[in-house]
């Protein structure tokens, strides 16, 4: 997957974010189905940026970075502050 299509895929996970939302407020599904399908979406977000990062970083620091690879949603979430 190159750069471009990650952009394209982040900018459609926004749209669902976006139609999950409306999709909630119009009381076309439930407070639940809506969390449970936002955490999905976000987690696969926080994937993709990450990716994103790592590449950024393989670029301005191709000696010292490891090369990027797409990592667990498992890794991604629990990274510490």
């Amino acid at each position: 997957m190159n750069d471009r299509s990650i952009h394209d895929h982040i900018n459609e996970l926004v749209e669902t974010e976006k139609s999950l939302r409306q999709q909630l407020a119009a009381g076309e599904i439930t407070a639940q189905e809506e969390h449970e399908r936002l955490r999905s979406v976000e987690t696969e977000l926080d994937r993709l940026w990450d990716l994103l990062r790592q590449r950024d970083a393989r670029r301005e620091f191709p000696d010292a970075a490891p090369q990027p690879e797409e990592r667990s949603a498992s890794t991604v979430e629990n990274y510490l502050d």
